[in-house]
C-alpha cells in the first residue's frame, strides 16, 4: 500500500525538532476524531533514518499515523551542541512531540501508542508513565534499567574501562558546565576499543541500519546518572498495554532487566520473546517477527 511522508516540524522548549509524518493513501483505521497514532522515537545516538522507516512504513500500511522524531542535536533536528545525549532532554522531546500529534485535527488524541527500542524502549515507559493519558506503549530490546545495565557494562569490560568511562564523563560534564567544546566517544566500536557499546555485534548490527551520514558519536556525561535512570521501577504506574519485545540473546542490554519491567507491569504487561541479538530484530526475520506482533498489539488497543 502506497505510504506518503509529510515533513513536519515541532518546537521542544524552544528547539526545532523534525519528524516525518507516515501515512497510508487508505487508512483503514480513520475513525471519527481521526487516526490512531503510533510516536517513535530512537535508541542511544540513533536517528530515524538508522532502522526505523521500515517499521514507520509498516505500520502506516496498516492504516495507522506514525510520528516519528529526530531528538534535538540529532539527526535532522536542531540543538547545539549536536550529538548530546541527556535523558531528561530526550523525555521532554518525547513529550513535545505528544503534544504536537495532540494538536492535529487528523490525529485521535485518545489514540495514541509509543513505540520504543533499546535506548528509547525505557523512554516510552517513562513517558507513558508521566503523561498518563497514552493508550498503548511497545518497548523492544529495551534498556529499562540503568543499574542492571551498567553492572553488564562493567562485567563486560572490566573496572578500567568503566573508571576511564567515568573521568571522561566527569570532564565532560565540566566541559559542558564551562560552556567548552564537549568530550565524545563514539557510540559503537570494536570489542576492546573505547567505545559506548564494543560487544562483538554492536560495530557491524548497528552499521547494518545506519545511513551513510550517521555520526557515530555522543557526549559522555550521561553516563553519570545511567545506573539511576530506572524505567523499570515506573512500570507498576503504568495505566496502559505495554507490549514487552525481549531479545533473549541481547548482550548490550540485560534482557533480565526486560522481564523484570513486565513483572512490575503486571496484567498491563504483554511480553513477545526473540531469539535474536540486540540488532538483530531490526531486520531479517528479527525484523518480520517484530513487526508482525507490535502491529497485531497497537491494532487491538488503538483500532478502535
Amino acid at each position: 500500500m502506497s505510504v506518503t511522508v509529510e515533513e513536519v516540524e515541532l518546537l521542544s522548549h524552544g528547539i526545532t525538532l523534525r519528524a516525518g509524518v507516515y501515512v497510508s493513501a487508505n487508512p483503514a483505521l480513520q475513525g471519527a476524531r481521526g487516526l490512531p497514532c503510533i510516536v517513535m522515537g530512537h535508541g542511544l545516538g540513533g536517528t530515524r533514518a538508522a532502522g526505523l522507516e521500515p517499521f514507520a512504513r509498516h505500520f502506516a500500511a496498516a492504516g495507522f499515523c506514525v510520528v516519528c522524531f529526530d531528538y534535538r542535536g540529532f539527526g535532522l533536528s536542531d540543538g547545539e551542541p549536536r550529538q548530546l545525549v541527556d535523558i531528561r532532554m530526550q523525555l521532554d522531546d518525547w513529550h513535545a512531540t505528544l503534544h504536537y500529534v495532540r494538536s492535529r485535527s487528523d490525529i485521535d488524541p485518545t489514540r495514541i501508542g509509543l513505540w520504543g527500542s533499546s535506548f528509547s524502549g525505557g523512554h516510552v515507559v517513562a513517558v507513558a508513565v508521566e503523561d498518563g493519558d497514552v493508550a498503548a506503549v511497545s518497548a523492544q530490546g529495551a534498556m529499562l534499567d540503568g543499574l542492571a545495565t551498567f553492572r553488564h557494562l562493567l562485567r563486560q569490560n572490566g573496572w578500567a574501562a568503566v573508571l576511564n568511562l567515568s573521568r571522561q564523563a566527569s570532564l565532560d560534564a565540566l566541559r559542558g558546565t564551562l560552556g567548552a567544546k564537549r568530550i565524545t566517544w563514539p557510540v559503537v566500536g570494536a570489542p576492546g576499543s573505547q567505545a559506548i557499546l564494543t560487544t562483538p555485534d554492536s560495530l557491524s548490527g548497528y552499521l547494518a541500519i545506519a545511513p551513510p551520514d550517521w555520526v557515530n558519536a555522543i557526549t559522555l556525561s550521561w553516563t553519570l546518572t545511567l545506573p539511576f535512570y530506572r524505567p523499570n521501577r515506573m512500570a507498576a504506574r503504568l495505566n496502559c498495554p505495554a507490549l514487552i519485545c525481549i531479545t533473549e540473546l541481547d548482550a548490550v542490554v540485560p534482557p533480565a532487566a526486560m522481564e523484570d519491567a513486565a513483572c512490575q507491569a503486571g496484567e498491563k504487561a504483554e511480553v513477545k520473546r526473540y531469539p535474536c541479538r540486540h540488532f538483530e530484530i531490526y531486520v531479517g526475520d528479527g525484523f518480520r517477527q517484530v513487526v508482525a506482533d507490535q502491529t497485531g498489539f497497537f491494532t487491538r488497543h488503538l483500532a478502535s
